[in-house]
């Protein structure tokens, strides 16, 4: 039986608030730090498919290219120095989210955000100047402390900010940030791809996101949740009043004061996340962001250019192609904001997923008819390189509506405060190593696998959508501090969770209405 959702009201909170401009801009202007994660996702495969960055960084590369024009097509651009440069960044952001963790959690989410700015910013520096290799990959392991303090703290500063009810689609402007950055990101590499030390300015101009989030965490407020952990219970009141437009805060403000009160008799929030009570979370914390980055989307994003000029496009054409897909992404990112606090979490999860599926079979089918198991291809026909960047925007458009910003949005809003900074590090740390190993792994897979591998990507698809279907519950509409009675409703879940377990808010307040003490029975 799937995890069915429950209605807003379930968790017997309803708290006042409205969607003032305040909370919005201050969500907004949260959300920009994404953009740093963007662009280096855009910027990272557009220079990689310049001549100029090659030939100065990676000459064998280069020199593979240009020796032999008819040479194996899937093997072309494997070079593991290469991938290095790509996927140093994500194993560096793995290290920093765990120390963002501590951070965020006992100086607040602004501290962390602006650590982020910082850090990126002086890795885009040396990016830019870059002299040789070692310089880049400095840079880069800098850019990757920048985005692990970022990503660890805005979805969490997103979903504490935002009102229960548009928390979903106010989260969502972290992944709609990202998605910006990719497209400005392949804009530039188009531009500046015509440049010859282009790159220099496409790798620099990283420091321009830098200072958004920097400037931004200097002006935002810290949440009510992160001031009230700190013991500043009087400015937290003043803030929840103003984020949520209502002077009549007192019981969402209690409910946070003893969910504090609660974290902070957890001296070990890591060994806590090892409990019974938190498997679920712990699950959600590693299997999310496991399966977002095996749809094989960074596959598509960091290497689109290189993957369209295998295909076939020029250097120009391939660079426009993941402009296209860049445009597509940002698009289709507004449907879910949409849509995921009026379908919900799990429709737009399982909906995306198929058209994942269907459109990876396609692909494989058409490269693997077009370049066989050796890679020659010929001459390819424009219409049917046309046709494969078809599918590719409306697998594409599937992620970016699905598991796109849903698998940043879940994990932010299921975590209880006594372990949310600890378990959001986890679902970072969870991101960021598979996506080291899928950018590490990915060219010499295509050069093995072949057309297989976009195969081997759907296979993980028709897994992950299994998953949701039959253990993610629907959290649309639930407030952050109620969530655990969704988990402990579920069919499968609700085993791991004892009544005991549930926070004393929960409990009194499906008493009041009029629901016996036992939840066991209640289901």
């Amino acid at each position: 039986m799937p995890a069915a959702g429950i209605a807003p009201s379930a968790g017997g909170k309803e708290y006042p608030g409205e969607l003032t401009l305040f909370v919005t801009v201050t969500c907004v202007v949260a959300a920009m730090g994404g953009l740093i994660f963007g662009y280096d996702i855009g910027i990272s495969g557009g220079v990689t498919s310049m001549s100029t960055f090659l030939k100065k960084f990676f000459p064998s590369v280069y020199r593979k290219q240009e020796a032999d024009t008819s040479t194996n097509q899937y093997c072309k651009f494997d070079s593991q120095s290469l991938t290095m440069f790509t996927s140093s960044l994500y194993l560096a952001a793995l290290l920093s989210s765990m120390v963002a963790s501590t951070v965020t959690r006992k100086f607040g989410r602004k501290l962390s955000m602006l650590f982020g700015g910082i850090l990126f910013f002086a890795g885009a520096l040396i990016n830019g100047f870059a002299k040789d290799i070692a310089m880049l990959i400095v840079g880069r392991i800098l850019l990757g402390f920048g985005v692990g303090f970022a990503n660890q703290s805005v979805p969490l500063y997103l979903s504490e900010m935002a009102p229960y009810k548009f928390r979903g689609a106010l989260n969502i402007g972290f992944q709609l940030s990202i998605t910006i950055g990719i497209l400005v990101a392949n804009i530039l590499n188009y531009f500046f791809a015509k440049i010859h030390w282009g790159w220099r300015l496409s790798l620099g101009g990283a420091m321009v996101p830098a200072l958004i989030i920097t400037v931004g965490a200097l002006v935002l407020p810290d949440t009510p949740n992160s001031l009230i952990e700190r013991g500043r219970h009087d400015e937290a009141r003043a803030n929840l009043r103003r984020v949520r437009g209502v002077e009549d805060v007192d019981e969402e403000l209690n409910d946070l004061v003893a969910a504090s009160e609660a974290s902070a008799k957890v001296e070990h929030p890591w060994r806590n996340l090892l409990q019974r009570k938190y498997r679920p979370h712990l699950t959600m914390a590693i299997l999310i962001p496991f399966f977002q980055q095996f749809t094989g989307i960074n596959v598509i994003m960091f290497y689109a250019p290189v993957l369209f000029k295998t295909i076939g496009f020029g250097s120009d054409a391939s660079l426009m192609s993941a402009v296209i897909t860049g445009l597509v992404n940002v698009i289709a990112t507004t449907v879910s904001i949409y849509g995921v606090d009026k379908w919900g979490r799990r429709a737009l999860f399982l909906e995306g997923g198929s058209q994942m599926l269907i459109c990876q079979v396609i692909i494989a089918i058409f490269i693997g008819v077009k370049f066989g198991i050796n890679g020659e291809a010929g001459n390819v026909p424009k219409w049917y390189a046309v046709v494969v960047v078809l599918f590719i925007c409306i697998y594409v458009a599937a992620f970016a509506w699905s598991w796109g910003p849903l698998g940043w949005l879940v994990p932010s809003e299921i975590f209880p405060l006594e372990i949310r900074s600890a378990a959001q590090s986890i679902n970072v740390s969870t991101n960021m190593l598979f996506t080291f190993v899928v950018a590490q792994v990915f060219l010499t897979l295509l050069c093995h696998l072949k057309f297989g591998l976009f195969l081997f990507f759907a296979f993980f698809v028709i897994v992950m959508t299994i998953f949701v279907y039959f253990f993610l519950p629907e959290t649309k509409g639930i407030p952050i501090e109620e969530m655990s009675l969704v988990w402990k409703r579920h069919p499968f879940w609700g085993k791991f969770i004892l009544d005991d377990d549930l926070p004393p808010s929960v409990v009194a307040a499906n008493l009041e209405l009029g629901k016996t003490g036992s939840f066991a029975k209640a289901l």
